[in-house]
């Protein structure tokens, strides 16, 4: 994940020196009344990775076998999304973000004594609905470094049944993250990146599902999973 490093130390460098540029010489400044809308629209692009944190209990079904899963690598996937933004004063705003992100995730079964492995992919599309407030700093010339925090909301749009693993279909959790706004001539260009934690355990138990009963073994070798994710979108605004 050597890009994602370079990024978040890109934007953390460009907050963290917004308060020496400003006293530089000033330049013209591209869009100087656009923060001021009452509201104003926009779309982003981007990439995320998708992550569970796993909690194993080993699978006691009393078969004598005992599995452990991990996800052991990202996954990038592709996001696409909206943006709507409501002032409410000059450093704050509330902004409303859905977004759909496509992408998967591996898992890794092992089983302790033979070392036999198994290994399956559950694609998950989630339509997430994020309620962010955004906080801005003092503005230098045409960029504005800011801070986003919230809750969200989403539904997995692409859930397959008869997989070994199956997710529940609706998740909730919080983020938080920090970009920057770019001022060009006819519009907003904001880099940003974002960390979303859920709060749901998202494994669903229930296997009634399963044709192959040979399959529950890795549903019951899982006592929860709990969603991440680190999402870099690009913002036109």
């Amino acid at each position: 994940m050597y890009w994602l490093k370079r990024v978040i130390l890109l934007l953390v460098l460009s907050m963290v020196c917004a308060g020496p540029l400003s006293s530089q010489r000033e330049k013209v400044k591209n869009l100087p009344y656009v923060d001021m809308k009452w509201f104003h629209l926009g779309f982003h692009l981007g990439l995320h990775t998708q992550d569970l944190l796993l909690t194993n209990n080993g699978n006691p079904t009393g078969d004598g076998e005992i599995w452990f899963a991990e996800i052991p690598s990202y996954s990038l996937g592709f996001s696409v999304g909206v943006v709507g933004d409501l002032y409410l004063n000059p450093y704050f705003s509330l902004r409303f973000i859905p977004t759909i992100h496509f992408g998967d995730k591996k898992f890794i079964f092992k089983e302790q004594e033979s070392g036999e492995t198994y290994q399956t992919n559950v694609r998950s599309n989630y339509l997430s609905l994020p309620v962010n407030l955004k906080y801005s700093a003092f503005r230098v010339n045409n960029y504005r470094p800011y801070l986003i925090a919230g809750v969200y909301g989403s539904f997995d749009l692409g859930r397959k049944r008869g997989n070994p693993i199956l997710l529940k279909g609706t998740d909730f959790g919080i983020e938080f993250g920090l970009g920057c706004d770019i001022y060009l001539p006819f519009f907003k260009l904001c880099p940003e990146l974002k960390f979303c934690f859920g709060l749901v355990d998202l494994l669903e138990k229930d296997r009634s599902d399963l044709t192959d009963p040979t399959l529950i073994k890795y549903t019951s070798a899982l006592d929860k999973a709990t969603s991440r994710m680190v999402v870099l979108t690009l913002n036109f605004e």
